[in-house]
């Protein structure tokens, strides 16, 4: 039976870069001696590209991280920027995570990936450390890949 015809839809993020940084935000753990950490990494559009996740990550680590790191899409901002700037909102944050059924989660971890434009082409999400360890991890990974993250730097360890 032949195939019925097919347009190919291009992604913001290639798995390739997607799986770069995953490996990545796991290797930034191991330089720190992180706790098990779990990272998810979501294109441009939220839909979840690369999962990797240590062995001894708790169960809730996955809902985390891709809280973080979807939030930091939906939002236009990273999950630190969000905190900031929302933290005497609390009504406000409790609104946005009904409204994306709890995948919002606004503490630092969630980084934006932003291409040679500034563009964001996705988001990554870790989870496992302190939120200050987990953004590390994340934003050492994508500039790894040859990307651009927001925040551009993290004062940590």
């Amino acid at each position: 039976m032949a195939h019925p015809p097919v347009t190919i839809v291009a992604s913001s993020l290639s798995l390739e870069q997607a799986e770069k940084i995953a490996s990545g935000v796991l290797a930034a753990g191991r330089s720190v001696n992180a706790l098990p950490l779990c990272v998810a990494v979501l294109d441009s559009g939220g839909q979840l590209v690369v999962y990797k996740r240590e062995d001894g990550c708790g169960t809730a680590r996955f809902n985390i991280a891709f809280g973080k790191a979807s939030g930091a899409l939906g939002m236009g901002m990273s999950s630190r920027t969000i905190r900031d700037a929302l933290g005497d909102r609390p009504a406000f944050q409790n609104a946005i995570a009904a409204a994306t059924d709890g995948r919002f989660v606004p503490v630092p971890g969630g980084v934006l990936i932003l291409n040679a434009d500034g563009v964001a082409i996705g988001a990554a999400g870790v989870s496992g450390d302190s939120s200050e360890c987990d953004e590390y991890a994340a934003v050492t990974a994508i500039r790894a890949a040859g990307l651009t993250p927001d925040p551009a730097g993290v004062d940590y360890p």
